[in-house]
């Protein structure tokens, strides 16, 4: 685990966002630093070489976002996210997941421990340092494809054989129908077109249902939608 120089790229509009890496490729570790600390407002605190030392980066550091490799030794990106998100220490920190693997485990995996985001790692940097923004300004990162492969994997499991966990309790008629139209992937400005709401209403419904719903972001939203049988995933019909 180390920790780079102070910052020479300060904020003028104000604190930088602090950035913890976390991958177990020395390289890929030491790319993405250059390319963080290139961009003025971004700085990295440390960097990990694996889910342990995230952890503990994360608990000293408290950064604005961590850049989670997925496969790392001994403890993995998905169980670190976890450890951190669940922390009442780390609340705040978010979590940015990076991975080689486009696989529908990983994204539910990760969104379902706590993670704000999800992308590749062939992401080009322009969008990865788009994304981190977007994170640390307290948005997920959930992008349609993401969402299609979150639907497909609700799709593919059992019908559960009893209640499960959420429920809706509290959330009126109104945010049912935004909460239902964020799980299948519309954007603010969509869901505001569709419901014939003014954008700002919008954005108070949707932070209303993160109170009521005890949901750090939009990702564990669309989670909570199917999960509690608000939105139901159209399966795949059965091949002959």
């Amino acid at each position: 685990m180390t920790r780079p120089a102070a910052d020479p790229f300060a904020d003028p509009s104000g604190t930088p966002v602090r950035v913890l890496i976390a991958d177990d490729q020395a390289l890929l570790r030491g790319s993405l630093r250059v390319l963080v600390d290139a961009e003025p407002g971004l700085v990295t605190t440390s960097e990990a070489a694996n889910g342990a030392e995230a952890v503990y980066c994360a608990r000293q550091d408290l950064p604005d976002v961590v850049l989670m490799d997925v496969r790392m030794p001994g403890t993995d990106g998905i169980e670190a996210t976890r450890q951190i998100c669940s922390s009442q220490s780390t609340a705040n920190v978010k979590v940015l997941m990076l991975t080689m693997f486009d696989l529908d485990e990983y994204v539910y995996a990760a969104l379902r421990a706590g993670a704000s985001g999800f992308l590749l790692k062939d992401t080009p940097p322009s969008e990865l340092i788009a994304a981190i923004r977007v994170v640390a300004g307290g948005d997920a990162l959930l992008a349609p494809a993401v969402t299609r492969r979150l639907i497909a994997e609700f799709a593919h499991r059992p019908q559960p054989s009893q209640p499960l966990p959420h429920t809706l309790d509290g959330v009126t008629g109104r945010e049912r129908d935004v909460l239902t139209l964020i799980a299948r992937g519309l954007s603010n400005t969509e869901i505001a077109e569709r419901l014939y709401l003014g954008i700002a209403t919008v954005k108070t419904h949707v932070g209303h249902l993160l109170t009521k719903l005890d949901c750090r972001d939009r990702a564990q939203l669309v989670i909570v939608a199917y999960e509690s049988g608000l939105v139901t995933a159209v399966r795949p019909p059965i091949a002959p």
